[in-house]
């Protein structure tokens, strides 16, 4: 059952500018109600796809198993003409994929992190089955060192790839946001990725809402239908330069 749109905002302080920054939900949270419901009828999120084409790995059927649920978002924007466009988001992956046509982008080149990941995870991957078969001593220790140190790097360079866009035309990578390390999930929830698509595009937003759908999380704090604020911990750090700009 669809829940009715409550009024909410997003924010955040910008250390660039010295100012606060804000975007109500507006019409977004009708928008976004109207793309849940989009996706229960055709029981996919790759709704722009034929039906005979359709990747069985974006199915909303992933929504109600162990992933329990993703967020959602709809950013309500005005083109250069006046013109209203209507940008669309899940938070991080939907099923292992990044990418999804229709949908915004991540913040960083898929192709890059594709060419990042790929040796590195299968080293990873390598070093995790020599250790489950050696019992507890000096070079069992070594290689869950070397296999740590390697995820770390890797993480590093992921977020490396990252850049953030603002609305005065101005990108800078995730490191300049976190002083004390970058969270897992940094800049990949739902306002993170339809404020970038939306500065690139040159597009001006005018509302902003993100509801979460599927099975209720583990902890309990997300329920289907409910719409959410953004995350303190991942976006809040980023969301006021993300917005600086926005009230031209």
């Amino acid at each position: 059952m669809l829940t009715e749109a409550i009024e909410s905002s997003i924010s955040g302080y910008c250390g660039f500018c010295g100012q606060t920054h804000y975007l109500a939900q507006g019409r977004a949270g009708a928008y976004c109600l109207e793309l849940m419901k989009a996706l229960e009828e055709n029981g996919r999120i790759d709704i722009h796809a034929p039906a005979r084409e359709a990747d069985p790995r974006l199915s909303l059927d992933y929504l109600q198993g162990d992933a329990r649920g993703q967020m959602f978002g709809v950013l309500e924007c005005l083109d250069s003409h006046g013109q209203p466009v209507i940008l669309k988001a899940f938070s991080g992956q939907y099923n292992g994929v990044w990418r999804v046509a229709g949908w915004a982008p991540p913040l960083f080149d898929t192709e890059a992190f594709q060419a990042l990941v790929g040796d590195v995870d299968r080293q990873i991957k390598a070093l995790g089955s020599l250790i489950d078969g050696l019992p507890d001593g000096m070079e069992r220790r070594e290689l869950t060192r070397r296999r740590k140190n390697l995820s770390q790097n890797l993480m590093k360079d992921i977020h490396a790839l990252y850049r953030v866009h603002n609305f005065r035309s101005e990108v800078r990578p995730l490191f300049d946001f976190f002083a004390n390390g970058i969270p897992t999930g940094a800049g990949d929830c739902c306002a993170p990725k339809l404020l970038n698509a939306a500065a690139q595009q040159k597009l001006a937003p005018k509302g902003l809402a993100e509801i979460f759908w599927g099975r209720t999380n583990r902890s309990g704090t997300r329920r289907q239908g409910i719409f959410y604020t953004a995350c303190p911990e991942k976006c809040q750090p980023i969301l006021g330069f993300m917005l600086c700009g926005i009230e031209r």
